[in-house]
């Protein structure tokens, strides 16, 4: 496709501005979510983004599968929800022969709307086909949309009715992303454009060959052990009372971060990386992806709730 892999990086740093620049035609303000989205898209992981009803994240992933040119589904997530309900289940066809019917989950982009409603045997079958990128059903394996990406919601105030997800199931999200409001400008400039006639024409940016092609790309990109170490030795300071432990962990921590965060945090920078026109990734850009890599894999005992300090305190600690 290209002829090196300095050509594709330039290229990347180009569709990156493109895809950019088509998705603040309708996503407005929230840049930083949507960088986050797209790195765990080219960094082949999903993404579970946190906020309060109205805050467009189901019109942001709609919008980024436009951009991207990849098949989308919406699964609204319910207690009554069963797993046959997103994997898809067998039939009995005309012919007296079971064949399956493939469920909602056979998409490139699964939007898991309000994954924290539905109870844990429906959240197990979901975060199997985010690790195996697979599905089994009556005994039989089926291979899952090439790209595939889970993005999760969860809303942070209403709690009642809901199964928050366990921490080795969290763990399987790349990144947790945290919407706020929009600002005023922001949002006088939303309800001008969603209060008119005015339609929005968004135009195809990548291809799935070019998407599978930089996601390839994003795992041969470079990394100097000085970074490696740095990362590592990042989420080895999170695990209270252990040996590389920081102070911050010991008084404030109950759990830390797994290898899974160490992994994550490369793979991040490499993709953060790239998107500043670098080829190779420095310590600034681990720090860069850090917060939404360790913010649901670690877990504040007691004290720190006594004493109201936040997880986002403590990643700053953890960082400085």
């Amino acid at each position: 496709m290209y002829k090196s892999d300095v050509e594709a990086a330039n290229a990347f740093v180009e569709k990156y501005k493109l895809l950019n620049a088509e998705i603040s035609k309708v996503i407005i303000g929230q840049d930083e979510v949507v960088k986050d989205v797209l790195i765990s898209i080219f960094s082949k992981g999903h993404c579970l983004l946190v906020g309060v009803p109205g805050l467009a994240k189901t019109l942001l992933v709609n919008t980024i599968a436009d951009v991207l040119g990849l098949t989308y589904n919406r699964i609204q997530f319910t207690p009554d929800l069963m797993p046959s309900d997103i994997i898809g289940s067998e039939i009995l066809g005309e012919d007296r022969h079971f064949k399956f019917i493939k469920g909602p989950l056979f998409a490139n982009i699964i939007l898991a709307d309000e994954i924290n409603r539905t109870p844990p045997k429906t959240q197990a079958a979901l975060l199997e086909a985010m690790q195996e990128r697979t599905v089994t059903a009556a005994g039989k394996k089926y291979e899952l949309g090439n790209p595939f990406f889970v993005l999760a919601t969860q809303n942070p105030i209403e709690q009642e009715g809901t199964y928050p997800l366990p921490e080795a199931q969290l763990d399987r999200f790349m990144f947790n992303v945290w919407l706020d409001y929009p600002s005023l400008n922001d949002e006088v400039t939303i309800v001008k454009n969603t209060t008119s006639d005015k339609k929005v024409e968004l135009k195809k940016i990548l291809s799935n060959e070019e998407i599978i092609y930089f996601q390839e790309l994003v795992r041969r990109i470079p990394v100097a052990d000085n970074v490696l170490e740095y990362a590592v030795k990042l989420a080895a300071k999170t695990r209270p009372n252990t040996e590389h432990a920081a102070e911050v962990a010991n008084s404030y921590l109950s759990w830390g971060a797994g290898p899974r965060a160490s992994q994550f945090l490369i793979v991040g920078a490499k993709c953060h990386a790239l998107i500043k026109g670098k080829y190779s990734p420095d310590i600034e850009d681990v720090k860069a992806v850090a917060n939404a890599i360790l913010r649901h894999r670690i877990v504040r005992n007691y004290k720190a709730e006594a004493e109201n300090v936040s997880i986002e305190k403590i990643i700053k600690e953890l960082i400085a």
